[in-house]
């Protein structure tokens, strides 16, 4: 992954002009000659064309940075939970009208809130060798860690000696985590302590839970069984990420106030895209004036199909999408643009763009529950190395635009376990029986709703 090469790149090159750039201005006085008497008479020659030309570097600096993020960076937007959804009005708070929403919306006859199956949990550049990270992950603190070989492991947060956060000042040594405590040494592999500083013998039980994990497409993932059953598949690899032909353009992050089953639904409600994603990007994410008249002269015209797959891969469906755009009524063929989304288990979709003009790439779509009813959901673009970054990463905004009108749905609804449909929503009840599989007679439900994790 390109981010930090791009970021020490741009750090150098930022000390090769303003070191040098520097050592002029102290040494030589680009406007010597010439100066009113009085600047002379009073000792400031020199000060002022000093000043300006710093003033002038500190603007061309200012101007070189935003073009270079603009051009050159990957694309970082990540979003608070209360950043977007929400209508604050009456002199609240974002934060005040997502807390009130969260203590007030009926939540419905829910299904269990954590599905079987793999979920990201960081990207591999956030995790560099001898790093140690916490997360929360289904309800759960874990600590991620790299090893000093270069493997990442997961492991439970709370060491089972005396319960301190292993990710909250732990180390990495070797292959294991040390407890910030008392030195207790955990194996990554299978979570067995292999070293007690103080203690004659480590005891054959003292070990943490280890999670399941791989590592694969720039993603630490975790697997999760709610009967604690090993990993039903594997995480496809895309094989251009691996082989450096595409590489990261950015990543988009938001936090969703809603049961997880109600956002890859949203594959299969076909409707609501004509509704709801109809209006051009540029009318915003704001419900209440997408449709306004200022912007209708931009509309999105969209074809989609949903449908499972079959055996060997039962656990995957495909929704395949066709998108056309008008601009004053005028169909642009140049943005035409077909995706094909696979959905690999409840928390993985692979968005795969294929166009003769813009190129090649993919969105990982990941949800990750955080707890049950709040999911963490990324978008990582990686994209043809060769292909301009703006591209991918207007691809990525436009995309995003998009979301946020379904955040605003998400963060406000009540799931209806048994929906009025009529047959035109047929691919709601399909995809609601395919996505089935993924839970367990012991799956976890919500038994009451936490009303005091306040944002």
């Amino acid at each position: 992954m390109d981010l930090p090469g791009n970021s020490l790149l741009w750090k150098l090159l930022s000390v090769a002009v303003l070191v040098p750039a520097a050592a002029l201005l102290l040494v030589f006085d680009p406007w010597d000659f010439g100066y009113p008497e009085l600047w002379r008479k009073t000792g400031l020659a020199g000060a002022p064309a000093r000043a300006a030309a710093c003033l002038v570097a500190g603007v061309l600096l200012l101007a070189a940075s935003w073009l270079y993020r603009l051009f050159f960076a990957p694309l970082e937007l990540l979003r608070s939970p209360e950043d977007v959804g929400y209508v604050a009005e009456d002199g609240r708070s974002r934060a005040r009208a997502a807390n009130e929403v969260r203590r007030r919306r009926k939540t419905g006859e829910l299904p269990p809130v954590y599905p079987n199956g793999w979920y990201r949990v960081l990207d591999s550049h956030m995790l560099e060798r001898g790093d140690v990270k916490s997360v929360t992950v289904l309800g759960e603190q874990v600590a991620v860690f790299r090893a000093q070989d270069g493997k990442a492991y997961v492991v439970d947060a709370y060491c089972p000696h005396l319960g301190a956060n292993l990710a909250i000042g732990g180390r990495v040594v070797g292959s294991c985590i040390e407890c910030p405590f008392h030195g207790w040494q955990f194996r990554g592999e299978d979570g067995k302590c292999v070293r007690i500083p103080y203690a004659e013998k480590v005891p054959e039980f003292a070990k943490v839970r280890c999670w399941p994990s791989c590592e694969v497409n720039g993603q630490v993932l975790v697997w999760f069984h709610c009967d604690g059953e090993p990993p039903g598949w594997k995480v496809p690899e895309q094989k251009e990420i691996t082989r450096g032909e595409w590489v990261y353009r950015g990543r988009t992050e938001h936090f969703i106030n809603a049961h997880i089953e109600e956002i890859p639904e949203n594959a299969a409600d076909i409707a609501h895209l004509a509704h709801l994603h109809t209006p051009g990007i540029v009318s915003g994410v704001d419900l209440r004036y997408t449709n306004s008249k200022t912007w209708e002269f931009v509309r999105h015209d969209w074809k989609v199909e949903w449908k499972p797959e079959p055996e060997p891969n039962k656990h995957c469906s495909q929704m395949l999408v066709k998108h056309a755009m008008t601009v004053f009524g005028r169909h642009w063929p140049l943005l035409d643009l077909s995706v094909v989304a696979r959905q690999v288990g409840p928390g993985l979709v692979f968005l795969r763009f294929d166009h003769s003009f813009l190129g090649r790439g993919v969105i990982m779509h990941c949800v990750t529950p955080v707890e049950p009813l709040l999911q963490c959901v990324s978008h990582t673009i990686f994209y043809q190395s060769n292909i301009p970054p703006l591209v991918p990463k207007f691809i990525l905004r436009a995309e995003c635009i998009q979301f946020e009108r379904d955040v605003m749905i998400w963060n406000n609804k009540k799931y209806i376990s048994n929906p009025m449909l009529v047959k035109e929503d047929s691919a709601i009840q399909k995809h609601r029986r395919w996505f089935s599989q993924f839970y367990s007679e012991n799956s976890p439900r919500l038994r009451y709703q936490h009303d005091t994790l306040d944002f």
